[in-house]
């Protein structure tokens, strides 16, 4: 599923692009203004996230023009409080109106429901990974190859999970300890390290071996 961003702070662009990536969605951002509504016309996306407060248009504006020509859903994600402001985007064609800071749960549980409502396509089965003929289940928290199978920790998930969204790239240890650990100003790095152990050695144990490569000084790669 593809999802455009519409924002103008860089670093909320970002992290939306992380979280959302992170929940296997595809995501293309917006970060010019002029003549926004025909390039996102012309984007076969499943979604648009929309902030109000943009240099010289607003939400409200880009939100009537997409109207006109297409009903794929917009979800308004702005610091805007205001009941009114909340009813203006609702009356404008919005298909949900979350305010910021928003609780990354409830945003991928509120996309998630409006995708669901629009879009009969939307399978409920869970998500699954598949590399090198090793399948990740995301729902079942689980790794398996053939007929075996092995259970994972929640971190050992989530760094599985970033792996194989970045299959054939070399991931850096940083980009791993800020996903796995929110951006905390100390982690011990050994940390990291016994996780990818443990990791492998659930890997081994299915029959897997040399799966996740090490590349010194640089990260990870599968």
């Amino acid at each position: 599923m593809k999802i455009v961003v519409i924002e103008d702070e860089p670093i909320i662009r970002k992290e939306l692009k992380i979280l959302l990536e992170h929940a296997l969605y595809e995501v293309i951002l917006i970060e010019t203004f002029d003549h926004v509504a025909d390039e996102i016309l012309s984007i076969p996306a499943d979604l648009i996230l929309l902030d109000l407060n943009l240099p010289d248009i607003s939400g409200f504006d880009i939100c009537t023009q997409i109207r006109e020509k297409s009903e794929i859903p917009i979800i308004f994600l702005t610091s805007r409080t205001s009941s009114m402001d909340e009813l203006t985007g609702m009356l404008k064609g919005g298909d949900d109106y979350i305010t910021k800071p928003y609780q990354a749960p409830l945003l991928l549980a509120r996309i998630a429901a409006v995708l669901k409502r629009t879009n009969p396509s939307v399978s409920n089965e869970p998500s699954i990974l598949k590399v090198k003929g090793i399948e990740l289940s995301l729902a079942r928290g689980c790794i398996s190859s053939q007929d075996k199978k092995a259970e994972l920790t929640k971190n050992e998930l989530k760094i599985l999970n970033y792996l194989f969204l970045h299959a054939g790239e070399i991931v850096p240890r940083l980009d791993l300890v800020e996903y796995l650990w929110d951006n905390q100003v100390f982690i011990d790095d050994n940390t990291l390290s016994v996780n990818i152990a443990r990791i492998r050695e659930k890997l081994k144990s299915i029959g897997i071996e040399d799966f996740i490569e090490t590349k010194r000084g640089m990260g990870y790669r599968i």
